[in-house]
């Protein structure tokens, strides 16, 4: 009977599991496959070997893309995580309590809003905002006083004015997840310790980071997958200038494809990006493990 009610439950992923594989693992095989030809997206791929992924070690391109990549995880995954942290408990044991639940969620959807805007409308607006001629932003340094820049266009500025962006920009879901999380926290915790006498930072430091480890890890690996596959960004704001400044793996592969038309060379960026993921996503993963 048992094995009968299992097995009826594959019906209903049966959908999925042909969604999937079409739409993944079947693209992700194609293109490991041209990953070892060198094809410019017409006529017949040529083989050869592992010739792509030997240029790839060698290109300094690549390797600064990867750096790139590693500051965009902290903009997108360390420092929304801190600040979310902070403001999320801020709100639900400060704010909640002593202004009301609904301006808290108030609070929460302000700072969501970002996400739902559509990155190419983010990118256009920030890229106003940080002109080198009318930008806001620079009109707002020459009333106090200070030299403009060319936020955008200067490699010594572009990579951290990216970064501020993306921290603006993904703020809202941690903010959000760890919220739901405190959700489940027993309100008897917080109320014990402030009968003890526990400031604010001692009962977030003893209570809220313990009690929401699973919702950080959650956040932690989604946001580090996202900053590791970010594009769109980085397409609207620089296209990977200026001189690769901003340049990232998922960027460098699509300047290959497209741009190049050395469909086998970013192939081969795209498999070792998938493949960075695969690994991020189960070192995470077993960590997690052992927490709980």
């Amino acid at each position: 009977m048992k094995r009968s009610r299992s097995s009826g439950y594959w019906v209903f992923l049966l959908p999925s599991a042909v969604l999937f594989t079409a739409v993944i693992v079947v693209p992700f095989l194609m293109n490991v496959g041209i990953g070892f030809t060198r094809w410019q997206g017409i006529g017949a791929p040529k083989w050869i070997g592992l010739d792509n992924y030997t240029r790839l070690l060698a290109d300094e391109r690549f390797w600064a893309s990867f750096r790139n990549n590693v500051a965009l995880i902290v903009a997108m995954a360390i420092i929304p995580t801190i600040i979310g942290l902070v403001l999320a408990a801020t709100l639900f044991d400060y704010v909640g309590k002593k202004f009301g639940p609904r301006t808290a969620s108030v609070l929460r959807a302000a700072y969501y809003l970002p996400q739902v805007l559509p990155v190419a409308v983010a990118g256009i607006v920030w890229g106003w905002i940080m002109h080198p001629q009318f930008g806001a932003l620079n009109e707002l340094l020459k009333l106090l006083g200070m030299e403009p820049r060319n936020w955008l266009g200067d490699p010594a500025w572009a990579l951290p004015s990216v970064m501020a962006i993306m921290v603006w920009f993904q703020i809202g879901y941690p903010v959000v997840i760890f919220m739901s999380g405190l959700q489940r926290v027993d309100p008897a915790l917080y109320e014990a310790a402030e009968m003890d006498g526990a400031s604010w930072w001692r009962r977030f430091w003893h209570i809220t980071l313990t009690q929401i480890r699973p919702e950080i890890y959650v956040v932690l690996l989604t946001c580090t997958i996202a900053a590791l596959k970010v594009f769109g960004p980085i397409f609207v704001l620089t296209r990977g200038g200026p001189g690769g400044a901003t340049l990232v793996p998922s960027y460098f592969s699509y300047q290959n494809f497209f741009e190049k038309a050395n469909v086998g060379y970013g192939s081969a960026i795209a498999t070792v990006l998938t493949l960075v993921i695969i690994m991020v996503t189960v070192f995470f993963l077993r960590i997690q493990d052992r927490e709980s």
